[in-house]
C-alpha cells in the first residue's frame, strides 16, 4: 500500500512543527530529518502500518518568501533554456563560419575565445543534434 501524507512545517524556536494530513503534530529540528520524523511518528501512532515507503511531502510555511523563491526558480529555468538556446545557435554560426572558410584561430579572434574552445564547439555539434 503506497500512500501520500503531506506535512506542513512550522518554524518555531527549536526547529519545525510537522503537521502530517492525517492528523496530529510532531516536531523535527531540521528540514532534513523532517521525513523521518513523520514516519516514526506515524508508525508510533498506528504501529500496524509500516509508512517507510510512504511517500511523505514536506511543504515549508514561508509565506511571502516561499512565493518569491519559486519565482526565482523559474526564472532561472528559464535562464537555463535560453543558455542552452544560445549554445545551439553559437554552434550552428561557428559551423557556417567554418563552412565560409573562415580557420579556427579567425573564428576565435571573431567571437573573443581560444582556439581550444572553437574546436569545442565545432566537435560538440558534430552529431549531438
Amino acid at each position: 500500500m503506497n500512500k501520500r501524507v503531506t506535512v506542513v512545517a512550522k518554524r518555531w524556536k527549536r526547529g519545525w512543527e510537522l503537521w502530517p494530513s492525517t492528523g496530529g503534530v510532531t516536531q523535527s529540528r531540521t528540514l532534513r530529518t523532517a521525513r523521518q520524523q513523520v514516519v516514526d511518528y506515524l508508525d508510533t501512532v498506528t504501529p500496524e502500518i509500516d509508512h517507510a515507503g510512504w511517500e511523505i511531502v514536506i511543504q515549508p510555511e514561508l509565506g511571502a518568501l516561499l512565493d518569491e523563491l519559486q519565482s526565482a526558480r523559474r526564472e532561472q529555468e528559464r535562464a537555463q533554456q535560453l543558455q542552452l538556446q544560445a549554445s545551439a545557435r553559437i554552434r550552428a554560426a561557428v559551423a557556417k563560419l567554418q563552412v565560409a572558410g573562415l580557420s579556427v584561430t579567425d573564428i576565435a579572434e571573431i567571437l573573443g575565445v581560444s582556439r581550444g574552445r572553437v574546436s569545442q564547439l565545432v566537435g560538440s555539434g558534430q552529431g549531438a543534434e
